[in-house]
């Protein structure tokens, strides 16, 4: 019997002034542990005339995790930080009680080509973390865990996970991991996994259980401690997951929290611009026309 519950294809969905492939959540799985947003950027290019231009939005309840594979993203948010993101390194911002940021080309890079690739992901927080104080964590690409395992080169982006743990803060159990391989191999890591977990084919194809995958493909597996799975050369494949949060949490725009009513307070607070402002930011995006 396949180990594979779901497979979610890669769709396109408009962020900012660009289009990213969203991989969660999905009609049939609103989370994997407590991952409940992934939306893969790009590759995209940019030409000197464009530019990645996400102006000031808010957040509430989660954490973002932004991770690049190329090019460079300038962060700036309502707490004072104002931090350039490259390859390899991680920026993560603990929304909690509410958070405004902005995310844009650099301007050192405003007037010349350019591509994007990268992850943009949201972590629920569980209960008793939502309303904490926000705060921002900049890591840089040097320390991030990194090893050698036969063919297979691993980083442990976030998480506990082979012994080794990611410095990037998380609040619940969880991992997301790096793995690419130099010649074919058999990767059999499920006794090291837990709770819920999703494979993300970012470059090359896998086999399970005699069924071939490519890329832009996300796995999601019935049990993460049945993980097994064929790498071809030179594929990259990405592993999230962890224990799901025991609460139901809810997305309505960028806000995620188990009680409704504190997203219909951020509704509020953030149509009437009473969120902290972002200090050289002058525009914002507005809050949408929907019903939650």
């Amino acid at each position: 019997m396949s180990n594979i519950d779901l497979i979610v294809e890669e769709r396109a969905s408009e962020v900012g002034n660009f289009l990213v492939g969203r991989l969660l959540p999905f009609r049939q799985k609103r989370a994997v542990g407590p991952f409940v947003f992934i939306d893969h950027m790009g590759p995209m290019s940019f030409s000197e005339k464009e530019n990645m231009d996400v102006g000031p939005h808010p957040h509430i309840g989660l954490c973002t995790l932004t991770y690049l594979f190329e090019g460079s993203i300038h962060h700036k948010d309502s707490l004072g930080s104002d931090v350039e993101i490259i390859p390899g390194a991680v920026n993560l911002m603990v929304a909690g009680k509410g958070v405004v940021h902005s995310e844009r080309t650099p301007e050192r890079l405003r007037n010349v080509a350019k591509v994007v690739h990268g992850f943009q992901i949201w972590i629920a927080l569980p209960v008793e973390e939502e309303q904490r104080q926000p705060s921002f964590h900049h890591i840089e690409a040097s320390d991030i865990p990194q090893w050698e395992e036969g063919n297979l080169s691993i980083r442990l982006i976030a998480g506990n996970l082979f012994g080794h743990q990611s410095p990037v803060p998380v609040f619940s159990p969880l991992y997301f991991i790096e793995l690419t391989a130099s010649e074919d191999s058999i990767v059999n890591i499920g006794e090291h996994l837990f709770g819920e977990s999703a494979l993300y084919v970012l470059e090359g194809e896998v086999m399970i259980e005699g069924s071939h995958f490519g890329g832009k493909q996300l796995l999601i597996t019935k049990n993460a401690e049945l993980c097994s799975f064929t790498m071809k050369k030179d594929s990259v494949v990405c592993i999230f997951g962890g224990t799901p949060l025991t609460e139901e949490h809810f997305i309505h725009w960028n806000f995620v929290s188990s009680d409704k009513g504190l997203i219909d307070k951020a509704r509020e607070d953030w149509r009437a611009q009473r969120f902290d402002s972002i200090v050289g930011e002058t525009d914002f995006v507005p809050l949408p026309d929907f019903k939650f």
